[in-house]
């Protein structure tokens, strides 16, 4: 049994105990106040996170791929949400540009890599290149091919070099992605998630797993595994994602320096402009 088989059969077993079994015996999703509750305890590991990567100068980077609808945005909100974002920040690269496409496929991505002390999450990455761009032809089969065989040695020089390199591939059924898409379809604030590719990829599910597979098999490794997540449920991915990076650096707990505040010695002051200018009213 393939080693991420292994992992995903460890998180999963995670899940099933998260989720409540109904009468019925079907599960149900995680509520939000249940959510919350889980996910508070976990920001604050994941400032200290934070803490222990400043002082240590320590780099972190965690790519996040899977489906469409999968969830990578929220996983992504979730970590960062408390974070200061000057540390934390998201790389979601549109596609190539005409003079993009002329590079080393790989070029694109290594401004964004972390420097001392920061998180770099990626919202998809290099591996477009082994999903999408090879399930919808936007590249040949030798390119492809030339990918799976650098992707490995890439990422080992990241890590050979001091970065802390996570990736992770969250898990949705069909049944779960169609329900998705149909509730940005019907949501304006969630339109804009859609998009003809989107259309496209419906038909293709079967197919994105088999070009899915391959990428796992020949991606693998030691030094950066795989590691899958199931976002049926999405907050009770987001949950397990988060518990799983934690756990893979135990020792970041740093004392915390605190900030004194003395009194302020007068009563406080209110805001007064010299100018013309003033704030301008609340609408009712």
């Amino acid at each position: 049994m393939p080693i991420w088989h292994l992992k995903l059969a460890k998180l999963q077993l995670q899940y099933d105990v998260a989720m409540k079994k109904s009468k019925d015996g079907k599960p149900h999703k995680l509520g939000k106040d249940d959510y919350y509750e889980r996910l508070a305890p976990l920001q604050l590991e994941l400032n200290d996170l934070a803490r222990w990567l400043l002082l240590t100068g320590k780099r972190l980077m965690v790519v996040i791929e899977g489906r469409d609808t999968a969830g990578k945005g929220g996983v992504i909100a979730a970590i960062a949400d408390t974070l200061n974002p000057r540390q934390c920040r998201t790389v979601a690269l549109s596609k190539p540009s005409d003079r993009e496409q002329t590079q080393w496929y790989f070029q694109r991505y290594v401004p964004h890599l972390p420097a001392a002390g920061e998180i770099v999450l990626f919202d998809r990455s290099w591996y477009n290149r082994a999903g999408v761009e090879r399930v919808m032809g936007f590249c040949t089969e030798e390119q492809t091919k030339d990918f799976l065989k650098q992707a490995p040695a890439f990422e080992k020089m990241l890590v050979d070099d001091g970065i802390l390199l996570f990736k992770y591939w969250l898990t949705v059924d069909q049944a779960q992605q169609e329900e998705r898409f149909a509730e940005r379809l019907a949501d304006p604030l969630k339109r804009w998630k859609l998009s003809p590719i989107d259309l496209k990829a419906r038909e293709k599910y079967a197919e994105y797993g088999q070009a899915r597979d391959v990428m796992l098999e020949a991606t693998h490794s030691r030094v950066a595994p795989w590691t899958l997540v199931d976002f049926n449920d999405q907050r009770v991915g987001r949950l397990t994602m988060i518990r799983h990076l934690l756990d893979q650096i135990p020792d970041r707990k740093v004392k915390e320096t605190l900030i004194e505040f003395p009194p302020l010695g007068h009563a406080p002051l209110r805001e007064h402009f010299g100018t013309s200018l003033e704030p301008v009213k609340a609408s009712d």
